[in-house]
This record gives structure tokens, sequence and C-alpha cells, in this order.
């Protein structure tokens, strides 16, 4: 089979099409922006890449059209592929009906830690010998893959609860019919789809409802808005954790035991920070219970973790200072991202470097929230630039904390005017943040 898929460079786009060159298809692809580090990874694996979506890609004639979220009515090479009656799907549709069916999917859904979870549970089952498939929203470094389809039954997805197409305004986790799902947390977020947390919660219970009988819900118990979602309807076997009546954790983030019903089951020694990484241990313990892994084994795997790229990621040191890189975003993801930075380095000056870069940010729907999500910081430097609401006036509470510049090398300027030598920088994005690590880099081992 031939898929040309529209959207080919974005993450979940991309690992289809990994998934896809590995079943055996033909598989080309075009973006507005074909660039690293995915173009590179797609090329590598023999796939061709088109910049633009110019009508004239008809020529191609594939066997299917995969359509990705990013692509909307009036895009030339949809119109044509609409004109011309061909043809086409969404890309959780065409995952689901070919590779996905047949499989035990365990699927990671939450507002936070989908892709730190999806790969620890990815990594349980490969340290445990299950040889699962996986699609992750990132790059686990246990596997140096987002993707691959895996020998055993088992396939981990990252679930997302963003919309499927411009045809197909359901949540893409609606379509994967999972068989275990761990419903990590629930937040508002996605301003730009959602009216509000009322109208998430509803596309959670429609995954709810596409669970099994035998199947297993994986429930963070601290979560009133999960229990909302349970409250609708719920037909599976419920495992919560985060609480005594289920799995939970006893000790600091880097060491801890791990109970089950008030039973020490197992122990989890690692070097990931903060109580959220914690949480996210004790889900996908839970979750692979379930395919009949121990929590002892299970924890004992994930001593052998290494966290996805992008997540607390050290890029280097310059001038006694280092340099993070997170993909945080949400406000809730930014402060646990700080307090987990803030167990390591104890009372050294924590740097917060950040854009609101997500499409609920850039609303401005979440600012009111952004002094309490950098309040453990202690100087908070914000990239305003393409804003339509005032930042420096949201971030007025912080009062000297807090720096604005409308461009990247505002920032940059700021950061090394206030840097010291014994100082964290925390640069935190859902974007490539315009290269702001390297540049800090150099320009404090320069001066």
């Amino acid at each position: 089979m031939h898929l040309h898929i529209l959207g080919i460079c974005g993450t979940f786009m991309g690992g289809l099409a990994a998934l896809a060159r590995e079943a055996g298809h033909r598989v080309t692809g075009c973006d507005a922006g074909v660039y690293p580090p995915m173009s590179d990874q797609l090329r590598e694996l023999g796939i061709e890449l088109i910049e633009g979506y110019g009508a004239d890609q008809l020529a191609l004639r594939p066997d299917v059209w995969v359509v990705g979220n990013v692509v909307s009515r009036g895009n030339p090479l949809m119109e044509a592929v609409l004109e011309a009656g061909l043809r086409y799907t969404s890309g959780p549709q065409w995952l689901a009906e070919n590779v996905l069916h047949g499989r035990h999917v365990l699927a990671v859904a939450g507002t936070h830690g989908k892709t730190t979870t999806t790969s620890m549970l990815a990594w349980i089952l490969e340290a445990t010998g299950r040889q699962p498939g996986f699609l992750v929203g990132g790059v686990p470094q246990n596997f140096g893959v987002s993707a691959r389809l895996g020998a055993g039954s088992a396939f981990v997805i990252e679930a997302d609860e963003y919309d499927t197409a411009f045809f197909d305004k359901r949540s893409k986790f609606v379509h994967y019919r999972p068989r275990t799902a761990v419903l990590n947390n629930l937040e508002f977020d996605h301003a730009d789809i959602f009216d509000d947390l009322a109208a998430i919660e509803r596309q959670f219970h429609h995954l709810v409802r596409t669970v099994p009988g035998g199947g297993r819900l994986v429930v963070n118990a601290r979560e009133a808005s999960l229990q909302r979602v349970l409250d609708k309807g719920c037909w599976s076997e419920v495992v919560r954790f985060g609480t005594a009546e289920g799995f939970e954790a006893r000790g600091e983030p880097q060491d801890f035991e791990v109970y089950r019903d008030g039973q020490a089951v197992g122990r989890v020694r690692w070097e990931l920070l903060g109580e959220h990484n914690q949480m996210n241990a004790l889900a996908a313990i839970a979750a692979a219970e379930h395919l009949g892994i121990s929590p002892s084994a299970a924890a004992e795997a994930l001593g052998g973790f290494r966290n996805v790229r992008r997540r607390l990621e050290v890029r280097g040191q310059a001038g006694g200072v280092t340099v993070y890189d997170d993909f945080a975003h949400h406000p809730t993801a930014m402060r646990t991202t700080i307090d987990g930075l803030r167990r390591r380095v104890g009372s050294a000056r924590i740097l917060a470097v950040f854009e609101p870069r997500s499409n609920t940010m850039k609303l401005g729907t979440m600012k009111a929230q952004l002094p309490w999500a950098l309040e453990a910081a202690d100087l908070a430097f914000c990239h305003s630039g393409g804003l339509t609401w005032n930042a420096a006036q949201a971030l007025a509470p912080l009062g000297a904390k807090a720096q604005v510049a409308d461009s990247i090398d505002g920032v940059i300027a700021q950061v090394l005017a206030a840097a010291r030598a014994g100082d964290h920088v925390l640069c935190m994005s859902n974007g490539s943040f315009g290269g702001i690590h390297g540049r800090l880099l150099e320009a404090l081992a320069a001066r």
C-alpha cells in the first residue's frame, strides 16, 4: 500500500509514518515545514518528503491520503483530494485499523506526563521481555526512536485528547480501543478546541466507554475531574494510584517504596526528579500489572529507565551556569518541573525562562496562573513575542522577580545580565524556543 501523509513532520504523524514503513508500506508525505530532526529521521527510513501542500501531489496517486490535524479546509492539496473524490482517512483511524487491531493496546491519557508515562510503560514491557510496539510523542532515550511495531502482542500508545482531523472532531484516543487505559490526570487545556473542562471530561468518558469489561482503567486517585469522568459510567476494573487503596509511593522521588493496598511490593531507585514522576511511575506499574508483570519486576525495570528527551534535560554548562531544556508549557507542568529541579539543586538559584507558545497559552486563558507556576523560581524571564495579551501585567504579582522581552535576543540579554556562577537556567517551551539553549551556552562561555 502507498500512503501519502499530509502533515508528516508532526510528532504523531511522523511516528505513524515510521510504523507504516516498518510494516512494509510505501510512504511519502508533505508538510509546510520540512525540517530536522523529524525530516532527517524520515528520510533515513527512505520516506520521500515534499515541502508544502501543492495540488500537483495528486500525481503521486497513493492508495490512501492520511490527513493530519494540522490540515484544514482551504488547504490546496486537501481541496484537490476532496474534489477528486479520492480515498482519505485520519492518522488515528489508519493506525487503529492497520496497526492496533488485534493487539493488546495500552493507552496513556492525561493533561500532563503522557509522553514520560508511555515511555516508562514501554520500557517496563521491554525490560521484562514483552517486546512491545509503541508510539510516543517524543524520543525515549532507552529506545532512541519514537515508534516501532514490536514483536509482542502489546502496543503502548500516547493517547492524546486533541482532535483527530478537520473532518473528525473527536479526540484522537477514541480510535485506539485500549484494553488497558491510564487516566494520568485531567485539567483544562487546549482552549482552542475545548470550551471548558467539562468538554474534555466528556471526551475522556468516550475513551472509558471503549475499554472492555475485562480491561483495566488505571486512574489518578487525586483528581476530582477523573472521578467525575468515572461517575458518568464505568464498565471495567478500576485500579487507582496515589492512594493507600491502590498504588502508593513512600519516600523521596529518587528512591521510594511502592505499596499496593498497604503492602510493600517494590522499590524504585533512579535519577528522575519530582513527585509527578513518582505518580507517573505508579501509573506505569499499575498498567504493566494488567499484563501479568509483577509490581516488583516493574519497579526494578524502572531503575534502568532513561527519561524522554526535553524533560529536565541538561543541555550544557558554561561559566558555572547549567542550562536545561524542558517541554513544560502548561502552568501546572511548569510548576512541577521547577519543583523537581528545586529538589535537585537545593538553595541554588533557578532562573526560569519560558515562552507561552501552546495554543491555550497564546490565547491567554491561563495567564493568571503564571505567577503561581513560577513562584518557586528565583527569577523568571518571559518571551512575549506574538502574544495578544500583556505578559508583564500577568506577571506583575512576581514583582522584580519577573522580566519580559518581546524577542529571543532580548530574553538572552536579560538572562545574561542576571546569571552568575552556580545558577540553573531552566528553559521551558513546547517548541524549539529559537535555539535559546545553545545560544545561551555560547554567550555564557564567551563572557
